[in-house]
Protein backbone atom coordinates (compact mmCIF):
# COMPACT_ATOMS: atom_id res chain seq x y z
CA UNK A 1 0.00 0.00 0.00
CA UNK A 2 1.37 3.33 -1.07
CA UNK A 3 -0.68 5.68 1.79
CA UNK A 4 -1.03 4.46 5.41
CA UNK A 5 -4.29 2.96 5.36
CA UNK A 6 -6.96 4.21 8.14
CA UNK A 7 -8.87 1.25 9.87
CA UNK A 8 -11.46 1.47 12.78
CA UNK A 9 -10.92 -1.40 15.36
CA UNK A 10 -13.47 -3.01 16.44
CA UNK A 11 -13.25 -3.81 20.51
CA UNK A 12 -13.11 -7.43 19.99
CA UNK A 13 -9.62 -7.29 18.73
CA UNK A 14 -8.47 -5.00 21.66
CA UNK A 15 -9.57 -7.39 24.05
CA UNK A 16 -7.93 -9.99 22.50
CA UNK A 17 -4.69 -8.31 23.30
CA UNK A 18 -5.50 -7.16 26.72
CA UNK A 19 -7.23 -10.25 27.88
CA UNK A 20 -4.65 -12.43 25.94
CA UNK A 21 -7.10 -14.25 24.56
CA UNK A 22 -6.05 -17.60 22.57
CA UNK A 23 -6.10 -17.89 19.66
CA UNK A 24 -6.67 -14.66 19.05
CA UNK A 25 -3.73 -12.72 20.41
CA UNK A 26 -1.09 -12.92 18.08
CA UNK A 27 -2.91 -11.65 15.05
CA UNK A 28 -4.54 -8.89 17.17
CA UNK A 29 -1.21 -7.64 18.43
CA UNK A 30 0.17 -7.62 15.46
CA UNK A 31 -2.52 -5.50 14.22
CA UNK A 32 -2.09 -2.78 17.05
CA UNK A 33 1.57 -2.93 16.73
CA UNK A 34 1.41 -2.38 13.10
CA UNK A 35 -0.81 0.87 13.98
CA UNK A 36 1.50 2.01 17.05
CA UNK A 37 4.43 1.46 14.52
CA UNK A 38 2.97 3.78 12.42
CA UNK A 39 2.38 1.63 9.47
CA UNK A 40 -1.47 2.05 9.61
CA UNK A 41 -4.08 5.12 11.46
CA UNK A 42 -6.31 2.93 13.68
CA UNK A 43 -9.27 4.49 15.30
CA UNK A 44 -12.28 2.93 18.01
CA UNK A 45 -15.35 4.07 18.38
CA UNK A 46 -16.30 6.12 21.23
CA UNK A 47 -18.58 3.87 22.33
CA UNK A 48 -16.18 0.84 22.41
CA UNK A 49 -14.04 2.92 24.85
CA UNK A 50 -16.61 2.99 27.50
CA UNK A 51 -17.34 -0.71 27.31
CA UNK A 52 -13.33 -1.36 27.11
CA UNK A 53 -12.78 0.10 30.13
CA UNK A 54 -16.09 -1.91 32.07
CA UNK A 55 -14.48 -4.96 30.91
CA UNK A 56 -10.38 -3.84 32.06
CA UNK A 57 -12.37 -2.39 35.46
CA UNK A 58 -14.37 -5.44 36.02
CA UNK A 59 -11.33 -8.05 35.63
CA UNK A 60 -8.52 -6.17 36.94
CA UNK A 61 -9.20 -2.37 38.84
CA UNK A 62 -10.08 0.81 37.86
CA UNK A 63 -6.32 1.77 37.97
CA UNK A 64 -5.38 -0.87 35.35
CA UNK A 65 -8.33 0.51 33.01
CA UNK A 66 -7.43 4.04 33.10
CA UNK A 67 -3.74 2.69 32.36
CA UNK A 68 -4.77 0.62 29.76
CA UNK A 69 -6.92 2.99 27.46
CA UNK A 70 -4.28 5.57 28.31
CA UNK A 71 -1.84 3.56 26.30
CA UNK A 72 -4.00 2.79 23.67
CA UNK A 73 -4.63 6.34 23.12
CA UNK A 74 -1.01 6.73 22.60
CA UNK A 75 -1.39 5.69 19.15
CA UNK A 76 -5.27 5.42 18.37
CA UNK A 77 -7.96 7.65 17.98
CA UNK A 78 -11.40 8.04 19.12
CA UNK A 79 -13.73 7.82 15.59
CA UNK A 80 -16.79 10.34 17.21
CA UNK A 81 -20.29 8.85 18.19
CA UNK A 82 -22.80 11.48 17.64
CA UNK A 83 -26.65 11.82 16.79
CA UNK A 84 -25.81 11.56 13.15
CA UNK A 85 -23.89 8.58 13.92
CA UNK A 86 -26.58 6.74 15.40
CA UNK A 87 -29.38 8.16 13.09
CA UNK A 88 -27.77 6.45 10.23
CA UNK A 89 -27.29 2.90 12.46
CA UNK A 90 -31.05 2.93 12.84
CA UNK A 91 -31.47 3.05 9.19
CA UNK A 92 -28.90 -0.02 8.73
CA UNK A 93 -30.24 -3.70 8.35
CA UNK A 94 -27.75 -4.65 10.75
CA UNK A 95 -29.09 -7.82 13.68
CA UNK A 96 -27.17 -6.23 16.14
CA UNK A 97 -27.65 -2.23 16.45
CA UNK A 98 -24.17 -1.56 18.01
CA UNK A 99 -22.64 -3.24 15.08
CA UNK A 100 -24.27 -0.55 12.93
CA UNK A 101 -22.61 2.20 15.04
CA UNK A 102 -19.40 0.50 14.64
CA UNK A 103 -20.28 0.55 10.54
CA UNK A 104 -21.16 4.11 10.62
CA UNK A 105 -18.64 5.46 13.08
CA UNK A 106 -15.86 3.71 10.52
CA UNK A 107 -17.05 5.41 7.32
CA UNK A 108 -17.68 8.79 9.52
CA UNK A 109 -13.75 9.03 9.91
CA UNK A 110 -12.98 7.43 7.09
CA UNK A 111 -12.02 4.04 7.74
CA UNK A 112 -11.21 2.46 4.57
CA UNK A 113 -11.37 -1.33 6.53
CA UNK A 114 -13.53 -2.24 9.97
CA UNK A 115 -10.91 -4.51 11.59
CA UNK A 116 -12.78 -7.13 13.47
CA UNK A 117 -12.99 -11.05 14.35
CA UNK A 118 -16.73 -11.08 13.80
CA UNK A 119 -16.95 -9.95 9.74
CA UNK A 120 -20.36 -11.88 8.93
CA UNK A 121 -21.63 -8.65 11.58
CA UNK A 122 -21.46 -6.39 8.76
CA UNK A 123 -23.84 -7.30 6.17
CA UNK A 124 -23.90 -5.77 4.12
CA UNK A 125 -20.43 -3.71 4.28
CA UNK A 126 -20.35 -0.44 3.68
CA UNK A 127 -16.67 -0.55 3.44
CA UNK A 128 -14.64 -3.93 3.22
CA UNK A 129 -14.53 -5.82 6.55
CA UNK A 130 -11.56 -8.07 7.53
CA UNK A 131 -10.59 -10.60 10.47
CA UNK A 132 -6.42 -9.18 11.53
CA UNK A 133 -5.04 -12.31 9.78
CA UNK A 134 -6.41 -11.79 6.57
CA UNK A 135 -5.85 -7.74 6.58
CA UNK A 136 -2.69 -8.31 7.46
CA UNK A 137 -2.06 -10.55 4.33
CA UNK A 138 -2.90 -7.74 2.53
CA UNK A 139 -0.83 -4.90 3.96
Amino acid sequence: MATKATILIDLNILLDVLQEREPFYEESARLLAAVEKGLLVGFIAAHSITTLFYLIQKDKSSAEAHADITSLLQFLKIAPVNQSTIEQALNLNYDDFEDAVQMISATQCKAEYLITRNTTDYQPPLIPVFQPIDFLSTI
